[in-house]
């Protein structure tokens, strides 16, 4: 929702006037508290009560909404007065009320006569002294002045009374509020308080509504990561993310103390950021007036992990009694449950940690150290956090730590390990070995930032040629992988020229990480240049699989039954990790053996995931989600690419996000919900040079096209499609891959407006450039553009041949595309039976897909053929398709629960819900939760 405001903000007022200012940014993940507050300020008279208070921790956002409402209540005319609590003025009487009712007092002067003298006396207004605060008769005159100046200020048109920061406004002006809200009842003034902590100010008593300002849930959460000047990356925006743990404050304060440091210094075993000063006087503020031993015990609780808490306990209790926990408890920074100390928050365990000095910290970490000798990994971190000096023996444990880590799968935490291993390690070749073996790990974990920051300090600790070299590479990887195709290639392209001879195992992974970003800029120079450098390695040089991307990514269309065959020796081979099965599986997709590139590429995803410590790779994501979306397992395409998106923001993974959205944009537009597609692929190429991204803009002209197909606009489709070729006597593909694809719909938005020598020529072309080297997917597609283009004489022969091949199977979209054109042209050939015998067949694929304008093409098709066919509810489908679970979280995600608050009922993740609710969108044909509702129709009530 998005308020509008009309007002000029005066101290602490909000006076209204008659013009409408712009519209306020979007307030992301509070859809629900604002549109609470829409319908509580624009009720002018209601039977319940007339006051609603905001609860929520600091830095939830309170306030926020409270200008909102604010905004939309003087937007539609309503009179808005508004007063701030401080704790410097929560011992002057009045001082919060006069605040709020200064817009008012000019009016004071048709106030009854005590009336006015004892509000004007309250504020020092007056020619007489005011009596003393706690005099009961001269109060019962104030909050009636009050009373009565708001009620006849609400005669002429209805108020909103805005207080915030409740738990800090004076005593006198909370009883007047009070005072004033349990006598307007069925009046137009309401009032709103902003309150910290869950619970109202106890002169309300229970006569008021509640609106608990929770922390925001993980995907809005990263909305205001993205929405930031320098959105952070990769290890950065996780610990931000879980540092903040949903508050907004948070969020934006941490990004921003981040911002434009490649590595921020951290604090503390779990790698938190220092708090900014905004956040200590937030956070911190109520350490102040604890005793020394229990800002102690805190230190001890926040020194620790989770793992580490047993003996963070043991070593404060050996220093004092339960007495220090207990006042720890009572300032609401912990909780004490079954023995376990929990922060009520990170913020407060970071704010504790970051307050002592490190002699202090030190302290902590030593004896925590000393208490975990059975658990040498822990003990290696906690000794690590209390030395500033090189240690050889406190980075070798670490780097015992990181080598257990990998054999479980856990790269980002054997990285990290590294990493710090290097850090405190005196000898300079030891440091940059170290670094060398974290990039490989961080690159496992799918982080380029983290992998580029790594072998940037290599250069400074070695002069070592081979290690030099080494960190080329894996600054070229990472700088591929966040769009910066050209400095990449300006890396990797003169290493590989470099040692192509002397040394070829290397320029051959120097070419492995160059061939994707020739892929993807499609630049035919570089690929050219691939090609005669890797003429000069050995085919039986380096690792096989590395040898079989590189190949076919450089050259897909060369020999692809060599390649093929190689890719064959390659899979009888026993090597089966997740890095080999992802090479595999790609070099498999780019080579059209779309079945086998599921296998692999899910496969290597099935490691990643038994794993829990290996968390999601983005790269990986995307290539699946691609692969499953072309041979038709279009549900779980959806659920990968949602998933690879989300990891790819995470991690600064550009080009994997951005491919990844490709996907989701294909299958909105193959669903029909062409306005969601275009939004989708706009974002996907924002920012991209389509000369250094040849391969996705292809892509988004593909989808776009389809979109203007949905939208009746056939010239803007043909317009499109043509521009995936050049224009000349010899049109070109302008990608050398993904051009080709788009051929068969190219002829067909041909026929539509009359351009059917232009495509043939193109399609001939294609056809010389080809002649005997196309897959059978390519073949599927050159056939049917060639039947749709052809005359009545060759047309069925044509499409005989493009249906024939078993292998066209493996892309059952595409071959039920080809079946509803056969029956449309058997249709109107009068060969009504056969004509049935194909549209029936298309038809079953675009239900099971969902793919509803096919749909309802063959549909009509089938009725133009005399049969009858079953209108289908979409939705209904859907709903059947949803196993029992996804179910459940669709009807509690329809009544408005967020995913966090559905996880606390159903004891599962939050994250967890949201990759259900992504797998439920597709099959229910809708993209948002605000569609759930209406998607589930009688079946949404819980």
């Amino acid at each position: 929702m998005i308020f509008e405001s009309s007002g000029t903000r005066l101290g602490g007022a909000m006076v209204t006037g008659g013009e409408q200012a712009p519209p306020m940014t979007e307030i992301c993940g509070r859809d629900a508290e604002l549109s609470r507050l829409r319908d509580f300020v624009l009720t002018s008279r209601r039977e319940g009560p007339p006051t609603l208070a905001l609860l929520g921790e600091a830095g939830t956002g309170k306030s926020t909404l409270l200008d909102a409402a604010a905004q939309e209540a003087a937007a539609h005319g309503r009179r808005v007065l508004r007063c701030t609590g401080h704790e410097g003025e929560r011992e002057i009487a009045f001082a919060a009320l006069h605040q709020m009712l200064t817009p008012l007092l000019p009016e004071a002067a048709g106030l009854p006569d005590a009336q006015r003298r004892a509000l004007l006396g309250a504020f020092g207004c007056a020619e007489t002294a005011p009596r003393a605060a706690d005099d009961r008769p001269e109060r019962l005159l104030i909050n009636l002045a009050a009373l009565t100046l708001l009620s006849d200020a609400a005669a002429r048109r209805p108020v909103l009374l805005v207080a915030d920061d409740a738990q800090w406004t004076d005593a006198c002006s909370l009883d007047a509020l009070a005072f004033v809200a349990r006598r307007v009842t069925g009046e137009p003034v309401t009032l709103l308080l902003g309150v910290r902590g869950d619970t109202a100010p106890r002169r309300f008593g229970t006569d008021f509504a509640r609106l608990p300002v929770r922390p925001l849930d993980d995907r809005a959460a990263e909305r205001v990561l993205d929405a930031q000047p320098h959105a952070p990356r990769g290890p950065l925006r996780e610990r931000i993310l879980r540092q903040a743990d949903g508050n907004p404050l948070a969020l934006v304060e941490l990004a921003r103390a981040g911002a434009g440091v490649p590595s921020p210094r951290l604090v503390g075993p779990a790698g938190a950021l220092p708090l900014t000063e905004r956040l200590e006087s937030v956070f911190a503020e109520r350490l102040a007036g604890l005793s020394p031993q229990t800002r102690r015990f805190l230190l001890y609780a926040a020194a620790a992990d989770a793992p580490d808490m047993p003996a963070a306990l043991l070593a404060a209790s050996a220093s004092g009694g339960p007495d220090a926990w207990s006042a720890a408890e009572g300032a609401g920074l912990v909780r004490v449950e079954s023995g376990r100390v929990v922060f009520r928050h990170p913020l407060v365990r970071s704010a504790v940690y970051g307050s002592a000095s490190f002699g202090e910290r030190r302290q902590a970490h030593l004896a925590l150290a000393d208490l975990l000798s059975d658990d040498p990994d822990r003990q290696a971190w906690h000794r690590a956090a209390a030395t500033l000096a090189p240690d050889e023996d406190i980075a070798a444990a670490l780097v015992r730590t990181a080598g257990r880590a990998r054999r479980r799968g856990g790269y980002r935490v054997a990285a990290a390990a590294l990493e710090r291993a290097a850090e405190l390690s005196p000898d300079g070749q030891a440091r940059a070995r170290r670094l060398l073996d974290a990039c490989d790990l961080a690159m496992n974990a799918g982080e380029p930032l983290w992998v580029e920051k790594l072998a940037g300090g290599v250069a400074a600790a070695t002069d070592d040629e081979a290690m030099l070299r080494s960190a080329t590479l894996w600054t070229g990887w990472a700088l591929a992988a966040t769009t910066r195709q050209k400095a990449a290639l300006s890396h990797l392209l003169p290493l590989a020229d470099e040692t192509a001879d002397r040394a070829p195992e290397s320029a051959l992974v120097a070419l492995g990480h160059a061939a994707i970003i020739a892929y993807n800029t499609g630049d035919e120079t570089y690929r050219q240049h691939m090609l005669r450098l890797l003429a000069r390695i050995p085919v039986d040089v380096g690792n096989d699989h590395e040898q079989l991307w590189t190949r076919a990514c450089c050259d897909p269309h060369g020999d692809r039954a060599a390649l093929l065959a190689f890719l064959r020796d390659c899979l009888a081979r026993s090597e089966r990790d997740a890095e080999r099965l992802t090479v595999l599986g790609a070099g498999a997709w780019i080579l059209d053996d779309t079945t086998v590139a599921v296998r692999l590429l899910g496969e290597a995803m099935e490691q990643l995931n038994a794993v829990t410590t290996a968390g999601s790779n983005a790269t990986l994501g995307q290539a699946l989600a691609l692969a499953q979306f072309e041979a038709g397992a279009w549900e779980a395409a959806w659920s990968c690419a949602e998933d690879a998106r989300r990891v790819a923001a995470e991690n600064g993974l550009d080009m994997a996000g951005r491919a990844a959205m490709y996907v989701t944009s294909a299958l909105l537009a193959l669903r029909g919900q062409a306005g969601e597609a275009r939004e989708m692929i706009d974002r996907a190429v924002a920012g991209v040079d389509p000369a250094q991204g040849r391969a996705l803009w292809v892509r988004a002209r593909w989808v776009r096209a389809l979109v203007a197909a949905l939208e009746g606009n056939h010239p803007l489709e043909y317009e499109l499609l043509r521009g995936l070729f050049t224009v000349g006597p010899e049109p070109n593909p302008v990608h050398y891959h993904a051009s080709y694809y788009a051929l068969g719909d190219l002829a067909a938005a041909a026929v539509r407006v009359g351009k059917r020598q232009d495509a043939a020529e193109v399609l001939a072309a294609a056809r010389r450039r080809l002649d005997g080297r196309m897959s059978p997917r390519l073949l599927l597609h050159t056939r049917r553009a060639e039947a749709v283009l052809a005359d009545d004489e060759r047309a069925a022969e044509l499409f005989e041949a493009a249906l024939g091949d078993p292998a066209a199977e493996q892309w059952p979209f595409e071959r039920a595309v080809v079946q509803l054109e056969y029956g449309q042209w058997l249709r109107r050939r009068r060969r009504t039976g056969e004509a049935r015998t194909e549209l029936s067949r298309a038809l079953t694929v675009f239900e099971q897909l969902n793919a509803r304008p096919w749909e309802e093409r063959t549909s009509a098709e089938l009725r133009a053929c005399g049969v009858t066919v079953r209108g289908g509810d979409g939705a209904s489908r859907g709903i059947e398709r949803l196993t029992p679970q996804q179910l459940q979280i669709a009807r509690l995600a329809a009544t408005g629960l967020t995913n966090r608050q559905i996880g606390e009922r159903l004891l599962l993740s939050a994250r967890t819900i949201g990759f259900h609710l992504y797998q439920t969108y597709p099959k229910l044909g809708i993209t948002n939760r605000a569609q759930l509702r209406d998607a589930l129709g009688d079946t949404g009530t819980p």
